[in-house]
């Protein structure tokens, strides 16, 4: 089962190409042109395992609002179409993640029932260049076009740049956990359901 993806989008604000094998090895190769953005999604990669390319080109002379926002939907689209109809995964990832002084905790399903819980208070208003309002805009666009279920909260810390990684790492790692296939159960869809997403 070759679970890869490649997604391109475009609109009158970017063009965007992704691509991802999530039995991958945790290679990237990403260009956003949003220096941090890149910083974090390549966490993603390393720590989740699940192969990344991204290119990106947007209208960052107006903000980095729409290349963030639309990077979050392609990527979220790529690793929604790379799982297919999601048999066998584990579904479910929870992760405490530490980083300094700071403690975030991520936990998601698998479910294809959108949905973000975003508990995360940053110090200050910019990390670097990028507005600290943008991390949840693009946590919100990939869960929601991923088929996310995800919460995601920052139990204490000072610094915003340790509190986003934090973040963005434990994602990495709940994924991880997920989207692993169960070898007790490699042929089923994980729901009493027989599928995932729909109605409750």
């Amino acid at each position: 089962m070759m679970r890869k993806s490649t997604v391109e989008r475009s609109t009158n604000e970017t063009s965007i190409r992704v691509s991802v094998n999530i039995d991958g090895n945790g290679v990237y190769d990403i260009t956003t042109g949003i220096g941090f953005l890149d910083h974090m999604l390549e966490q993603v990669s390393r720590h989740s395992l699940i192969d990344i390319e991204v290119k990106a080109d947007g209208d960052l002379h107006v903000d980095f609002h729409h290349t963030v926002e639309d990077s979050g939907i392609a990527l979220g689209e790529a690793v929604s179409q790379a799982l297919g109809d999601r048999k066998g995964i584990r579904r479910f990832g929870n992760v405490t993640s530490p980083m300094d002084e700071t403690l975030s905790r991520i936990s998601l399903d698998a479910s294809n029932r959108p949905y973000l819980v975003w508990n995360v208070d940053m110090p200050t208003e910019k990390v670097g260049e990028m507005d600290t309002q943008l991390f949840r805009e693009w946590f919100q666009a990939f869960g929601q076009a991923a088929g996310l279920t995800l919460h995601v909260e920052n139990l204490y810390g000072t610094n915003s740049h340790h509190i986003v990684e934090s973040c963005f790492k434990g994602l990495a790692r709940a994924l991880r956990q997920a989207f692993e296939i169960d070898p007790r159960r490699s042929t089923d869809v994980p729901s009493t359901k027989g599928v995932l997403g729909g109605s409750l």
